[in-house]
């Protein structure tokens, strides 16, 4: 580090959020942006030039830079664990956009690699530090609810009715999915965090409306050992785009998007008639966990744990709408458990 300001380097234009964490960089007062790479000779000329930075001709090279202490992941999914396994091992800190790595085993594998390097790893789960999330998973877990019954969360937009995704998205090979595993990561890890980070079985169906070789539409149920049900849907395919949740338990509910964009609550504490819900300061976003962690100053631990049980989830999502079956997640989804990705959340009972 340079004048204790953190050089980050951009491994990878293949996502959209590439730009978007590079501007986190740019404004974090303790980063900067200094060089970026990519495989694709276009992205990586259009992406440096976006941003006025060095390009770097290989991974290699940019890991070697002196000046990049740190890096953020936007590559294709699929390129995750060869990326970030290479920056562990030459020492950079990593922020990387969901999924960590395209199965179970190898987001443990690269977790258990970041914790005994040394290096702080943090993956993008924003909607978990969003005001109305806070608010909402506090009522969870203070039991103002009750027993939480059912879960919903929708997160849609128009991506490939506008025109704006790109078409590497519908790579199946590369995106290790669709909607699902790209936009529907935001609503699984929120469904695990209303619910329980691991549910007992996943079921899942997957639409096609555009004709692409990968879903634009999907919506995917997660069963509960206590009969608690959990409904995460995602779609590229929807005008307007769309964030909603629903929260319900035995006591109270709560709403969030649904022709209202303010977090309302009603029954028990909160009250007879459908009322808005306080809303507390919003959590440390990921970005600047990633940040904190690399001066000394947080525990990505819970970061990390999420991030794994959501790849175990998408995997189990992507299985049972590939299958037509429901899958028990404990049985069919592989499960080289390291103990310290153990979570108390890990099912309900």
């Amino acid at each position: 580090m340079t004048d204790d300001v953190i050089g980050v380097g951009i491994a990878g234009f293949w996502h959209v959020h590439a730009p978007d964490y590079a501007r986190n960089a740019t404004e974090h007062p303790a980063t900067r942006v200094v060089a970026g790479w990519d495989s694709d000779d276009s992205l990586a000329a259009d992406g440096v030039a976006g941003l006025g930075i060095e390009r770097a001709a290989s991974l290699d090279e940019l890991l070697a830079r002196p000046d990049v202490d740190a890096i953020t992941v936007t590559t294709a999914t699929a390129d995750h664990t060869d990326v970030i396994s290479r920056a562990i091992r030459a020492g950079k800190h990593v922020f990387t956009e969901k999924l960590l790595a395209p199965t179970v085993a190898d987001s443990e594998a690269l977790a258990a690699a970041a914790r005994d390097a040394g290096v702080a790893l943090v993956v993008s789960l924003p909607r978990l530090s969003e005001r109305e999330i806070v608010a909402a998973s506090g009522l969870v877990d203070s039991g103002v609810l009750g027993e939480i019954t059912y879960a919903r969360v929708r997160m849609a937009h128009d991506g490939w009715l506008g025109g704006w995704l790109p078409e590497r998205f519908a790579d199946p090979v590369a995106a290790v999915g669709g909607a699902f595993a790209d936009l529907g990561c935001h609503p699984a890890y929120l469904v695990q965090r209303f619910l329980g980070a691991r549910p007992a079985q996943v079921t899942a169906a997957y639409g096609s409306v555009t004709g692409r070789a990968v879903e634009d539409n999907a919506v995917v149920v997660a069963r509960y050992t206590d009969g608690a049900l959990g409904v995460a849907e995602a779609s590229f395919v929807t005008t307007p785009g769309a964030f909603a949740f629903e929260v319900r338990g035995t006591r109270g509910s709560l709403l969030y998007g649904f022709g209202r964009e303010e977090l309302i609550g009603k029954g028990g504490e909160l009250g007879d008639d459908w009322t808005p819900v306080p809303l507390p300061e919003a959590a440390t976003a990921p970005f600047d966990l990633w940040v904190d962690a690399i001066r000394g100053g947080a525990d990505t631990a819970d970061n990390v744990r999420a991030a794994i049980e959501l790849t175990r989830f998408v995997i189990a999502a992507n299985t049972a709408a590939a299958t037509g079956a429901a899958v028990d997640i404990d049985i069919d989804i592989d499960t080289d458990t390291d103990t310290d990705t153990d979570t108390d959340t890990e099912g309900r009972s």
